[in-house]
Order: C-alpha cells, then sequence, then structure tokens
C-alpha cells in the first residue's frame, strides 16, 4: 500500500483483507473488534488534528480562513491498552504551531482507557448516535476530558454518508442470476414496535455475491415491498433468472409486479418451519425427515428442468397424500404454492442447496438483532439503518459465491434466452391478390 494512504484507510483495508478470507464470521469476530475500535479511535484522532489546524489533510491554509498556522508532520506510534488487548494507533505529529495541540481523546501520556473501548462499543451498538457517544464519554471519563461534539459528529456522519452514497448509487452494471429478498425487524421509532428492515442480495453471472438493497419499511405489505424493488429498478437492476424469498404474501405480490418473468422460489426452510409448526412435537422429527427427503436429488439421473420439477412436484403430492388424513392443516400448508417449492431445479443441480432459501444472510442479521438488543431501541431510522448497513457491508466481503460447471453455465444461459430473451414470434404475412403476382408468389406469401 503507498506511504502517502492515511492510517485510518490502512486499517479499512486490513479490515477488508480479513473479510476477503472467507472465513466464518464467528472466527473472525475478535479481530473485526480490534480493528475496529483502532478504526474509530485512529478518526477520532486526526478528527481532531483537523479542528485543531482548521483545514483538512493537503489542504492549503490559504484556502481556509478559519485556519491555524502549522502543519501535519508524520505520525508517532502509540499503543493503548483496553480490555481487548493492546491496540496501536498513529498519533500525528505538528510542527510550525503557535501553540501545543493535545488531544482532548488521549490528553499527553494516556495509554490505558476503557472509555475509548467503550465509544467503540456505543457507537457501534446504539446505532453511531451523537448524543450517545457523547454521554457516554462524559459518564466515563467526566465533562472535561469528552470528545468534542464536532469530533464525534464526524466520524459518525462519515458512516452514514458512505450509507447514503451507497444506498442511491446505480445498479446498471449488476446483473444477477439468483435475487435474495428478506427483512429482519428492529426497534427504531419511539412507542412504535419493531418495525422491518428489507434488504436484497444476489448472486452474479459470474458467481459473485452482492449487496444490492438497503431501506426502512413500513411493514412487509405489498405497498412497502413494491416501493423497494421499483427504487431497484430505477436503479438500473435487471430481472434475475430466479428469485429467493419467504411465503410473506405481499412480498410475493411485489416479486410478481415487478419482475413478472423471473422464476419465483419459496424459501424451503421457512416452508419447512410454517409445516412443522403444525405437527405434533412428538411426530416433527419423521415430518421434517420426509420433508427433506422430497428434494434430495443426488441419486437421480435427471437433468435440471421441466421433468425434475415434475418429479419433486409429484413426490409433494405423495406426501401430502400420506400424511394429510392425520395433518390435514400441516399438508394444505405443504402443498399451498407448490410450485414456488420447485423452481430452483431448472437451474443448475450445483447451485440448488444455495438458492433453495434465503437463509444467506440470517446469521449477519441475527448478529445484528442481538447488538440491539442491549439497548431495546435505537436511535431512530438513520441510525439503524447506519448500523445495519455496516455490519452487512462488511460482512458481504466474506460471503461466499457459487462455482459453475460448463453444463451449468449452459443451463443458465438457457434459462435467460427462454426466461428474459425469448425470440420474436413469427406471424405468417397474409396474402394479398395481385394480378401482378405469379402463383409461385403467392405461394411464398401464405407459406
Amino acid at each position: 500500500m503507498p506511504v502517502r494512504v492515511s492510517p485510518t484507510d490502512r486499517i479499512r483495508h486490513h479490515i477488508d483483507e480479513l473479510f476477503a478470507e472467507g472465513r466464518p464470521l464467528p472466527e473472525i469476530l475478535e479481530d473485526v473488534a480490534r480493528l475496529g475500535a483502532q478504526l474509530l479511535m485512529q478518526a477520532a484522532l486526526e478528527a481532531e488534528v483537523t479542528q485543531f489546524l482548521g483545514r483538512d489533510r493537503y489542504q492549503r491554509a490559504a484556502t481556509s480562513g478559519d485556519a491555524r498556522p502549522g502543519s501535519r508532520n508524520g505520525y508517532r506510534d502509540v499503543t493503548v491498552r483496553t480490555t481487548a488487548g493492546p491496540v496501536t494507533l498513529a498519533r500525528p505529529k505538528l510542527r510550525g504551531t503557535t501553540e501545543a495541540f493535545a488531544s482532548r481523546l488521549f490528553g499527553a501520556h494516556v495509554t490505558k482507557t476503557n472509555a475509548l473501548e467503550t465509544l467503540v462499543i456505543a457507537s457501534f451498538i446504539r446505532g453511531l448516535s451523537v448524543r450517545d457517544v457523547e454521554a457516554t464519554l462524559a459518564e466515563a471519563l467526566g465533562d472535561q476530558a469528552a470528545v468534542s461534539k464536532s469530533t464525534v459528529s464526524a466520524i459518525c456522519q462519515a458512516i452514514k454518508d458512505e450509507y447514503h452514497a451507497w444506498a442511491g448509487r446505480r445498479l446498471d452494471g449488476v446483473t444477477l442470476d439468483y435475487l435474495f429478498l428478506d427483512a429482519s425487524f428492529f426497534r427504531m421509532h419511539p412507542g412504535s414496535p419493531a418495525e422491518p428492515v428489507l434488504a436484497a442480495w444476489g448472486i452474479t453471472t459470474d458467481g459473485k455475491p452482492a449487496f444490492i438493497g438497503l431501506a426502512p419499511g413500513t411493514g412487509e405489505s405489498a405497498d412497502a415491498w413494491t416501493a423497494f424493488l421499483t427504487d431497484l429498478k430505477d436503479r438500473g437492476l435487471g430481472s434475475p433468472l430466479l428469485i429467493i424469498s419467504d411465503g410473506a404474501a405481499g412480498l410475493i405480490t411485489a416479486i410478481e409486479q415487478a419482475y413478472p418473468k423471473a422464476l419465483r422460489q419459496r424459501c424451503l426452510i421457512h416452508r419447512c418451519r410454517n409445516v412443522l409448526a403444525k405437527i405434533p412435537a412428538g411426530m416433527q422429527a419423521e415430518v421434517k425427515d420426509a420433508y427433506w427427503a422430497l428434494f434430495d436429488t443426488q441419486d437421480l439421473d435427471i437433468p435440471p428442468g421441466p421433468k425434475l420439477v415434475e418429479l419433486i412436484g409429484a413426490r409433494v403430492k405423495a406426501m401430502a397424500a400420506k400424511y394429510g388424513p392425520t395433518y390435514p392443516a400441516a399438508m394444505k400448508c405443504l402443498t399451498a404454492d407448490a410450485a414456488g417449492l420447485t423452481a430452483y431445479l431448472r437451474c443448475p443441480a450445483e447451485h440448488h442447496k444455495r438458492i433453495r432459501h434465503s437463509n444467506f444472510i440470517e446469521r449477519t442479521f441475527g448478529e445484528t438483532r442481538r447488538r440491539t438488543k442491549v439497548i431495546g431501541r435505537l436511535p431512530g431510522e438513520t441510525s439503524c439503518l447506519s448500523l445495519v448497513w455496516a455490519v452487512l457491508d462488511r460482512a458481504s466481503k466474506g460471503w461466499r459465491g457459487v462455482n459453475t460447471t460448463s453444463d451449468g453455465l449452459r443451463q443458465l444461459h438457457d434459462l435467460r434466452r427462454s426466461l428474459l430473451e425469448p425470440p420474436p414470434q413469427i406471424h405468417p404475412r397474409t396474402a394479398t391478390t395481385s394480378t401482378a403476382g405469379s402463383p409461385a408468389e403467392t405461394v411464398r406469401a401464405t407459406a
């Protein structure tokens, strides 16, 4: 990495490298927490220097009316001990100033502080709220030692600005084979119940994972999901081949309106839970095994396509006939929208286990919910979205894509042509009687 890169950019690069290793998120949480603490403290230090000098890095004093004499003169490494272990920071050095710079965050010789770690935790868990960060520091260190409001605001605002830029970016260059849709609920307004945050992610035609969209929703209604998908379309996202979601009626309606040509797959894990909820506890294990056996295609010598869809559909009907007399409600749930359970079988076999459910993001959503339970309610909608986006955006760096065989590529190509690029229908021309036309010309015109 170039020497002139700022320390904060170096830390961000290390975080990106950590997620790019492909290790499961639980294994790297400790490293993520340490680097996150280092990033926030480093950003606070640099923001203090910017405020002290009255100008940004590389900005000339003549262009800033509030500039002070002096300039940056490199960095000096300092180590701060926290309960998560030692954290090394690049403390800015200044020269040519008329008064000495003293960090309000660290003072002159601070080498151990739990308040800095509190700042990291409060900023992350409490949705990057400026007021909460200030209150936490004031409580831990006293009013005189608290970070200035402008410094905290600059740190928090940077994350929010990143989210808003991401949320408004163009999607013309993204072509998806698979689009996953899901929602998670968070309490973000006082006196209101938990409200959904709508999320979209997918797998591109190159087999790479892509975090596509995130937005608040006024319930999981058809209107909320339609507005969400319409925004993605307006920003250039074309129709995927397959859309995977749970069975929420409003979401299904929105999918069929926004992307009518795409196949629609209902999450098999959600449907399994729905079915088992209507089965007595003593029989759930048997019914669960029978349910997953329906979709076991490893021993079948049938390629993906309509024939495989028909075969699995027949299995579903057979299971409904077997258990229907004893558990009619459960089997009614199983057969409702049965076509939605088998749409993925038209895609390459090597992708089946990844695209037959929408739980791809459940672990990350679960981690986000666990963090927000600490405070009960987030400070507001913007803070909630900033927090959820920050978690998912970092986690997406470690998501796995899919590998596709040559047969799979051909199947995807054929599926795309049949669904999204069907050949134009050729209509026979109507022959017109002409005294100048020969019989042969008349035959060609009516053929």
